[in-house]
């Protein structure tokens, strides 16, 4: 039986280049990284050279690529409009998909691609990396457990600075702040309210490149439950939620970091105790993670309908935003949540060098 899924990275720009590719050497026990696609020779050259992969091609190579037989899986770090595209075509090649979030750009998109690996038998995770993390997990568990009582308000701000000729700041591309940050919270409050909302609120704030500056949502849930965030691209960078239970509350800040630790403050009748989780490899365990699946046959978590449930969301936030009014949910099952059995621990990574990559912010 094989024992690693080979893997294609397709696109090499900033998240690719700081975090997938090093991760490969933090879950090397089941995965390997053995092509690069790119459509910058100089960066396919010069990253072939320093990860010492063999295989690159350029996007129009793609096609032959996924039917060379060489490749098991890709990890599709495109800009959001592409994610579609991409793993379709690799899907119907008999190709696994590991595709970063949002899953898509709208949920046909998604549903798209949901059917493509299922007609044709492959495996399709979406890349939310906190689905393996310990302290969003453990938060998941805290709101189970009862031990804050019932969860009854989740509030969340996820803000940074992002420049305005970046990427996730181009309509074209599928940016827009609810696509890039504002899926996070969005997110973290149905994996902490184990459920689905039934209706959306949202103002967007000024502009930034080609998109909205800032969001500001409400979401409804059932059980008389409440999700309020901001999430912006011209404010300082804070990444925080709170979850408010009947019998006391946790606060997760950083919550949404990759590149550091991240820590909890649980407050029980008026006593605060706050821990502290280490910074990890977040990326790694995904890759540890999908090798699993495609290796023993089983269904992914986060899957498809995972990707599809944040879009959904997402859409209909943009829509309440566009008319001023509130726009109503259909109802939608969805019975995998995150858990703690997903935790996988590796160390952290040094950040390396970038080639001809630009991070949100500016810079390399």
């Amino acid at each position: 039986m094989r024992r690693h899924i080979r893997y294609a990275v397709v696109g090499l720009g900033h998240i690719a280049q700081v975090a997938v590719l090093p991760a490969f050497g933090n879950a090397r026990r089941n995965s390997r990284l053995v092509a690069l696609v790119s459509g910058d020779a100089l960066k396919r050259d010069a990253l072939s050279r320093k990860y010492d992969v063999a295989k690159s091609c350029a996007y129009e190579d793609y096609d032959a690529l996924m039917r060379s037989g060489d490749v098991d899986a890709v990890y599709i770090a495109l800009p959001n409009n592409l994610h579609c595209d991409y793993a379709v075509r690799a899907a119907r090649a008999g190709v696994h998909v590991l595709c970063e979030k949002p899953m898509a750009v709208t949920t046909e998109e998604c549903e798209r691609m949901a059917r493509a690996a299922r007609d044709s038998g492959v495996k399709l995770m979406v890349a939310y990396r906190l689905h393996f993390e310990r302290a969003n997990l453990e938060a998941a568990e805290v709101a189970r457990s009862g031990r804050i009582g019932e969860p009854r308000a989740f509030t969340s701000v996820f803000t940074q600075h992002v420049v305005p000729h970046n990427i996730r700041a181009r309509r074209e591309t599928g940016g827009g702040v609810l696509y890039d940050i504002g899926i996070y919270c969005i997110n973290a409050a149905r994996a902490l309210f184990r459920d689905e909302p039934l209706e959306a609120r949202a103002m967007t704030l000024g502009a930034l490149g080609e998109v909205e500056e800032s969001v500001s949502a409400i979401l409804r849930f059932p059980n008389e439950r409440v999700a309020t965030f901001t999430c912006g691209f011209g404010a300082s960078k804070v990444s925080h939620y709170r979850l408010i239970g009947t019998k006391g509350d946790l606060v997760v800040e950083p919550a949404f970091e990759y590149a550091g630790a991240l820590k909890h403050r649980l407050t029980l009748d008026g006593d605060a105790a706050e821990r502290r989780f280490a910074k990890r490899d977040q990326f790694a365990p995904e890759l540890l993670y999908f090798s699993d699946c495609v290796l023993q046959n089983r269904d992914p978590e986060p899957s498809a309908a995972e990707g599809i449930a944040d879009v959904r969301v997402i859409e209909a936030l943009y829509r309440a935003a566009e008319s001023g009014r509130a726009v109503e949910l259909a109802p939608y099952q969805k019975h995998e949540r995150p858990s703690l059995e997903q935790e996988i621990r590796r160390p952290p990574i040094d950040k390396p060098e970038v080639v001809r990559a630009q991070a949100p912010s500016g810079g390399s």
